[in-house]
């Protein structure tokens, strides 16, 4: 399935004064089982899913598991699995750790960062998202360099359309949503992670007082994205 850029102009304008949950109840009634959840268990990803459950809205959801998250992740997604009974899967690059090193040099990112996380990433869900028309991403327009962020879009990446319910809230919002209905989310939040990768010293650090919440990613290179949400 695929939109021309007005049938997508059409659909942000009607969507645009919407409330997430409305646009993910909207989402759901027009792809169906053609539609995924993309999440790395961040307070958005909590969300949204708690909102698909609250919808009864049975969608298929996808994490990347790149072998190198912190156990707090693991744990929570383990935590949020249960919870709402997820139909989740799992999406490991071809290469483990062990293999990765041996074939390109230890750390790999340090060294190139957007190799490391093309490999176990970016190529990884691509086959994942096959047979789905459309997938709903995280993506808010307060976070750093995504101030134009469309509840609709095509995704010319994946080719198919990519939803971002939560486009319009902050994450203040967010936070006050998940304490609202005392969600779980990652323990490392209160430690000063706004935004969690990788458990590496360059992919995940937490940030100081007064800088922008994806400051403590990818530590000493020129990047705010690991590349998902980057046209090709």
């Amino acid at each position: 399935m695929t939109y021309t850029n007005t049938e997508i102009e059409q659909i942000n304008q009607e969507l645009e004064n919407a409330d997430p949950k409305s646009i993910l109840k909207f989402a759901y009634e027009t792809f169906g089982d053609q539609l995924a959840v993309v999440t790395s268990f961040q307070p958005t990803g909590i969300v949204t899913l708690h909102m698909l459950y609250e919808l009864k809205a049975d969608v298929s959801v996808l994490t990347l598991d790149t072998g190198i998250l912190f156990p707090e992740t693991y744990a929570l997604i383990d935590e949020v699995e249960h919870l709402f009974g997820l139909r989740l899967k799992r999406i490991r690059p071809e290469l483990t750790i062990d293999q990765q090193n041996e074939q390109y040099g230890s750390a790999l990112w340090e060294t190139n960062p957007n190799q490391c996380c093309n490999m176990r990433k970016i190529v990884p869900l691509g086959p994942s998202l096959r047979g789905y028309d459309a997938w709903i991403a995280g993506l808010r327009r307060d976070q750093p360099g995504r101030g134009s962020v469309g509840i609709f879009s095509w995704d010319n990446k994946y080719q198919k359309v990519k939803v971002a319910p939560f486009a319009n809230w902050t994450e203040s919002m967010m936070w006050t949503y998940i304490h609202a209905y005392e969600l779980p989310y990652n323990e490392l939040h209160d430690r000063g992670y706004p935004s969690i990768g990788c458990n590496t010293p360059t992919c995940t650090q937490p940030i100081h007082d007064g800088d922008h919440s994806r400051s403590g990613r990818w530590i000493n290179h020129e990047r705010m994205e690991c590349g998902l949400h980057v046209a090709s």
